[in-house]
């Protein structure tokens, strides 16, 4: 499909022309996650130009880093890019512990309000208090479908894969939608070897872009085709679902359901991580003392024997 064709599709979707009606939704969430600094804030920005008139680029989303060396969105921001889809910029990755991961899937299944600010729990008490908040004000109505966003110039740390494959899985289990993979930095990065990296941990559609920019920002056929293609790919997700029979209400359930189960399961893991730590502290300081006594009954008698003034007073 050309440009101009997937462009019409994309502004004139409505989520009340599939076969059974909206189903309780009123607009679809673009929901972006990925490591800090991967291009989520400038891909907003490119879907904005690709999908507005306008023939001068304009930054709507900050991207980049802040002096201190952090992300700049530290909040969920929300930008409309239709009166139907909303595209949503979470705060990104950074030490991705147990705590950090629970955070993540609650900015994923919509517990924390857009415009919040985004701040790493110190403990679980906290977030389930957060959750006790969102029941007050429940977000029946978004229809989630969860994008990941990857730069082509960054390859994957053992660690990281693992993450980013669980991540991608919980993603299922929380939307039922397999999230999108928009890999930037096309001509910069191998994205060849970073689509096959994401294949193999089980994205069904991936997709190369390159994102415009403010000193970069000729619209080309290439380029503005493949960011309505990712927009359009969500849509043809979104149709799929509704086209099954969907419950607003029950689907928010299900995910604060996960949700509860996660923070539970970290929460043990975190008690057991401590458990582990204190235990490799006492078997340090017996090791420590150990080594004392040694390196004690090492030395000659003559200096181990104690002056008689410490023999009298010692007890």
């Amino acid at each position: 499909m050309d440009p101009v064709r997937l462009k019409e599709s994309i502004l004139s979707f409505s989520l009340a022309n599939g076969p059974h009606g909206n189903q309780g939704y009123s607009r679809v969430l673009l929901q972006l996650f990925g490591f800090t600094g991967h291009g989520k804030s400038s891909f907003i920005n490119s879907c904005k130009y690709v999908l507005e008139d306008s023939k001068t680029y304009t930054t709507h989303a900050l991207a980049g880093e802040s002096q201190d060396g952090g992300a700049m969105t530290t909040e969920r921001k929300a930008y409309e890019l239709t009166e139907n889809i909303t595209i949503v910029d979470n705060r990104g990755y950074n030490k991705n512990n147990s705590l950090e991961r629970a955070e993540i899937y609650a900015q994923l299944g919509n517990f924390i309000p857009i415009g919040e600010k985004v701040k790493w729990m110190e403990n679980y008490t906290d977030m389930m208090n957060r959750l006790e908040d969102a029941d007050l004000n429940p977000n029946y109505s978004d229809f989630i479908v969860p994008i990941l966003v990857h730069s082509a110039t960054s390859t994957f740390s053992t660690s990281e894969r693992k993450e980013v494959q669980t991540f991608m899985e919980n993603c299922v289990k929380m939307t039922g939608v397999v999230p999108i993979v928009v890999i930037t930095k096309k001509k910069s990065g191998n994205f060849i070897e970073c689509q096959k990296e994401f294949r193999l941990m089980g994205a069904e559609e991936i997709i190369a872009i390159e994102n415009y920019t403010e000193r970069d920002q000729i619209k080309t056929l290439g380029r503005t085709k493949d960011i309505l293609t990712v927009l359009q790919k969500a849509l043809e997700n979104v149709k799929y679902r509704l086209t099954e029979g969907r419950d607003a209400q029950r689907d928010w359930k299900d995910r604060k359901r996960f949700l509860l189960e996660f923070i539970h399961e970290a929460d043990v893991e975190k008690r057991e991580e401590k458990r582990r730590r204190e235990e490799e502290r006492i078997r340090e300081q017996e090791r420590r003392r150990e080594e004392e006594r040694r390196r004690e009954e090492e030395r000659p008698w003559w200096e181990r024997r104690k002056p008689w003034w410490e023999r009298m007073f010692s007890f």
